[in-house]
Formats: C-alpha cells, sequence, structure tokens
C-alpha cells in the first residue's frame, strides 16, 4: 500500500480581480486561495471531497477559527505555491497549517493556522469522526516542535533569514 502524504503543495497563480489598487493580494484572498489548495488537495491525495460528503450523507468540517500572519505580499500574476499539513486532531476537529510561499519556496508570503469542526449539516451539531477519518488521520498528522502559531511563524522567519544569509 503507498504511503500518503503528510505535507501536501499546490502551485496557483495570483490572479487580478483578487488583487487590491497595488497589485497586491487582497488580505482575505489569501484565506481563499489556501482553503481552495486545501479543497483540492484533500480530492487528489486522500479522496475526500467536502462538498460531496455534505451532500450525500449531511456531515463535512466547518471553520471552528483561523489564524494568519500576512508576512509578504503575493502581486498580481505571480505563481505561489501553498503548502498544507494536519498539525494534529480530536474526536471531532482537526488543526491544519497553510502556508503561500512564493514558487520557489524560497519566501513565505502568509501562514495560517485554521481548526475545522466535524458538523452534522442536519442536525447542526458538532459530529464524531467515524473510524475511518481517525485512521486516515492517525497516518498523515505531522506535527510540529512550535506549540503556538507565534512560536511557529518566529521559527520560519528565523529560517527565512537562514536562508537568504
Amino acid at each position: 500500500m503507498k504511503e500518503l502524504p503528510k505535507v501536501l503543495e499546490t502551485k496557483m497563480q495570483i490572479r487580478f480581480q483578487h488583487c487590491d489598487p497595488f497589485n497586491h493580494l487582497n488580505n482575505a484572498e489569501y484565506l481563499n486561495y489556501m482553503v481552495n489548495a486545501r479543497e483540492d488537495q484533500l480530492i487528489q491525495h486522500y479522496g475526500i471531497d467536502i462538498y460531496k460528503m455534505g451532500r450525500e450523507v449531511g456531515k463535512s468540517w466547518v471553520v471552528g477559527t483561523n489564524q494568519i500572519a500576512y508576512i509578504r505580499p503575493a502581486y498580481t500574476m505571480e505563481n505561489v505555491l501553498v503548502e498544507t499539513q494536519m498539525l494534529s486532531f480530536s474526536d471531532s476537529s482537526i488543526k491544519v497549517e497553510l502556508k503561500m510561499f512564493n514558487e520557489f519556496k524560497t519566501e513565505l508570503k502568509a501562514m495560517m493556522w485554521s481548526e475545522y469542526v466535524h458538523f452534522n449539516l442536519l442536525t447542526q451539531k458538532r459530529e464524531l469522526h467515524s473510524e475511518e477519518f481517525m485512521n486516515l488521520f492517525n497516518k498523515v498528522v505531522n506535527p510540529v516542535q512550535e506549540n503556538s502559531f507565534e512560536e511557529r511563524l518566529s521559527s520560519f522567519k528565523k529560517q527565512q533569514v537562514s536562508v537568504k544569509a
């Protein structure tokens, strides 16, 4: 059986309509680009289509919290790379790290931690993950050393400085 990747990557191009008058990606659009990349990655690598799940079984994930830091601007028509990984999970939630880099992965543009709650759309209540999902999560979870978003961000900024030096 093929081992599932823990860190997923997607290349994207920043589009004009998502940028502000300074040709920078609009702050709200960073979330859209990163979440869209994650949704595509889930389908491609793990066979999970959250919208199909919602339609067919009435269950999916909803955003509980987002924490984002904007490091460097992404520009109109720039190629970027979005990298995501699951940091942790519980019986009814998952925490995911989403990062946007330049296309060469030498410059971090934004980093986000999102917590998603497994949710029953029919009852409008939190739902426990199935055994199948818990088994998958155990295979793909990729915890990090840092205990907080701020520590993780600081570590990345230090790495970026040492790479440039």
